[in-house]
């Protein structure tokens, strides 16, 4: 008897040893067959579940005979279920694909390096705001972007003026003139129209904001020396879309806008419509304003025509007007007395015109014309100075895209008029220039790890006034590279030439309204040379967890670079220096995701810029070395939204060379949701840091003040909350 069970108890244990089975299994991505690390594979029922190594490859051991379902799971592809009969005769790895999915297929498309691409395969580095935090931040302000490019790493908006609050685009610390601004691939805030750029272009139609940081006049001709950036709007769907806005801040402020959009086979359209208003507002009771008196309107009308599936036209015209009156807030209430006469007036007028027509000989290629004409006048007023100035502006580009196998090749040249004329001046400084340029790139896929992106522009610009004229060529060459080492790390890296032609509007003359400011006189262009490169790491941890890095590094050079100075009769100029400036560091980004519902985002910018021309300190003026951003953000869709933000500024030089003292900042947001009806709070710099509790921004008299450079926040702590309906 004990014989025969020990029998038995053999037998049984032979069959259940080779009852169980082991699988090797390697995991690939469906559309670019890399292999796919971090992926979980589970028996299904059981609790046997393995993860893929960097190879995308694992070993599930104990798989019991007959039918099993194998569950697969990986953060951004689609789930997969595998039935298999076991055992199995493996002599390779089992080879599952997955598919991305929805939300990584709706990948971001990158227009502003022309060949439309996904950013994941552009060589270039592009820094793009989506849809989602522009709509976020347009609760904040939704009059302009000021506040979606501030909270930017390596990106600062520079308050130029006490009482009327205008402000420039810094990118790598370098002046807002180097900075090249588009909507939609148009130039029209270049020149005198770059003055209050930034404070013109509402947010509501935006579908996404691309950044070019580094010289980019390969790309998109004079001016983009520090970089670029392309406003992106909407376009419109067979779905219409119906989106409203009512805010109202504790500062005064309130804003009503709204945005349509919608077509059909033949025909389609959008329009945006805005308008903002703007009380007086002293916060620290020095009888000046912090935020001045104002009312701005915008509208924007697009018409799109199909005439086929291949061909689109696009008619566009945006007409924005604005009146700001900062200063003595008793005489912009009660008007002048004695005792209160000073008052700073912008007025201005914008309207561009816009013409785009793309169409497709073929299933691959397209042909484009792109044309604009900007108008742009402002008039600026203070106690016995008036400054009238217009400028006009007209943009054509045609460029032919070629897509081959593995290569995309760009053929274009554009020609831009610019001219500025200065009214009821006996020293006008009036201003033209005519450029003509020719552009090439290619865009190699050398494999699926190696991507290169080359370019090449001739530039022939013409620029002068009564005073003097002079010819430049400029030939622009650009390289760009895009490694994937693997599905978690690649790396760009991209250099080019970039170049300036003179201007009298800067950061440092729009500060003083221009006055005693001489016509530019024998100042000739600007160069530069510099470039970027990036580490880019990303995997998920788990099933819920989600983090991506990325650490660049920049360095611009600009040479024959243009610098302020102050004759014998106090009048200042504009001369050429043989002294460069170098822009140099680095970018630190982290961002950690939590089931796609808590986000985690840090950024720390590095910037060491210095004019070589100043004496004794050679800092950049109104530049921290050291900037920390950080966003805590919970999102359940269509719920709830809430975000707290912090900032820390590092001190900067002024003009006077005196330091600042570093400082930081926090914000609130909130966003609850009622079907297509959402309301928010919002509280800006709640902690109440601003430059009037370290000093006085006024100087001198009520009827001759002067005013500190602008380092931080004027206007205070500001609260707001409104209503948004979406249709």
């Amino acid at each position: 008897m004990q014989k025969i069970l020990l029998l038995l108890c053999t037998l049984v244990c032979v069959v259940t040893a080779n009852a169980q089975n082991n699988f090797n299994v390697v995991v690939k991505n469906q559309q670019s067959q890399l292999p796919v690390n971090n992926v979980n594979i589970q028996v299904k029922g059981t609790k046997n579940i393995v993860t893929t190594d960097e190879n995308g490859i694992a070993n599930l051991k104990n798989i019991p005979n007959g039918k099993q379902i194998l569950v697969v799971n990986c953060i951004g592809f689609e789930s997969k279920t595998v039935m298999l009969s076991f055992p199995l005769n493996q002599t390779n790895p089992y080879e599952i694909l997955l598919n991305l999915s929805e939300d990584e297929l709706e990948e971001v498309i990158i227009s502003s390096t022309r060949t439309s691409r996904s950013i994941k395969n552009t060589p270039t580095r592009v820094e793009t705001i989506e849809l989602e935090e522009i709509d976020e931040k347009s609760n904040m302000r939704p009059a302009n972007v000021s506040m979606i490019l501030h909270e930017s790493t390596g990106i600062a908006v520079q308050q130029t003026s006490a009482t009327s609050g205008n402000a420039s685009i810094r990118i790598q610390g370098l002046d807002g003139r180097y900075t090249q601004l588009l909507k939609d691939g148009y130039a029209s805030f270049g020149n005198f129209a770059s003055g209050l750029s930034v404070l013109e272009i509402p947010p509501l139609d935006l579908a996404q904001v691309e950044i070019i940081k580094g010289p980019s006049s390969t790309l998109y001709g004079a001016g983009a020396i520090a970089g670029v950036v392309n406003f992106i709007s909407r376009t419109p769907k067979e779905k219409a879309d119906y989106n409203f806005i009512v805010n109202q801040s504790n500062v005064g402020q309130t804003n009503i806008g709204g945005f349509t959009m919608k077509r059909n086979k033949k025909f389609g359209y959008s329009l945006l419509a805005l308008v903002n208003f703007q009380k007086p507002y002293d916060v620290d009771n020095d009888d000046f304003t912090e935020l001045p008196k104002s009312k701005d309107f915008t509208i924007h009308p697009k018409i799109f025509i199909y005439p086929n599936e291949r061909t689109s036209i696009i008619f566009g015209n945006s007409f924005t007007t604005s009146d700001k009156t900062g200063g003595d807030i008793y005489l912009i209430k009660d008007g002048p007395t004695s005792n209160h006469t000073y008052f700073e007036n912008n007025n201005t007028s914008r309207n561009t015109t816009t013409f785009d027509l793309s169409t497709k000989p073929n299933e691959k290629d397209l042909f484009r014309v792109k044309s604009s004409f900007n108008y742009f006048k402002r008039k600026i007023g203070t106690p016995g100075y008036l400054f009238n100035g217009s400028n006009y502006n007209f943009y054509n580009d045609v460029s032919y895209l070629k897509n081959l196998e593995n290569q995309s090749l760009i053929f274009g040249g554009n020609l831009i008029y610019d001219n500025f004329k200065e009214r009821d001046a006996s020293d006008a400084k009036d201003f033209k220039t005519k450029t003509a340029g020719l552009y090439v790139q290619q865009t190699l896929d050398i494999s699926e790890k190696l991507k290169l992106e080359n370019g090449i522009r001739a530039d022939i610009t013409q620029y002068g006034n009564n005073l003097y004229n002079k010819t430049d060529f400029f030939l622009l060459p650009r390289v760009s590279a895009l490694y994937n080492f693997t599905e978690k790390w690649s790396s760009r890296i991209g250099g080019g030439l970039g170049y300036k032609t003179p201007t009298l509007f800067t950061e440092q003359t729009e500060t003083f309204q221009y006055q005693n400011l001489n016509p530019l006189s024998n100042v000739e262009s600007e160069k530069s040379y510099g470039g970027t490169a990036d580490v880019n790491f990303k995997t998920s941890i788990g099933e819920d967890w989600l983090i991506s890095l990325n650490q660049m590094f920049f360095y611009t050079r600009i040479n024959n670079s243009t610098i302020l100075l102050q004759n014998a009769s106090q009048n200042f100029y504009f001369s050429n220096t043989t002294e460069a400036v170098d822009s140099k560091g680095f970018e630190t980004n982290a961002k950690l995701i939590f089931k796609d519902n808590f986000k985690l985002f840090a950024g720390y910018t590095f910037t060491n810029a210095k004019a070589n021309y100043l004496p004794i300190i050679q800092e950049i003026r109104l530049l921290p070395k050291n900037r920390l951003n950080l966003a805590l953000l919970y999102e359940k869709e269509k719920n709830i939204k809430l975000g707290l933000e912090g900032y820390f500024t590092d001190r900067q030089y002024l003009y006077n060379n005196f330091q600042t003292p570093s400082y930081w900042e926090f914000g609130f947001m909130a966003e609850k949701y009622f079907g297509k009806i959402s309301f928010f709070i919002n509280a800006e710099n709640f902690t109440d840091t601003r430059q009037s509790r370290y000093k006085s921004v006024v100087n001198g008299s009520h009827t001759n003040p002067t005013f500190d450079d602008i380092w931080t926040h004027t206007e205070g702590r500001t609260f707001n909350a409104g209503i948004k309906l979406r249709l």
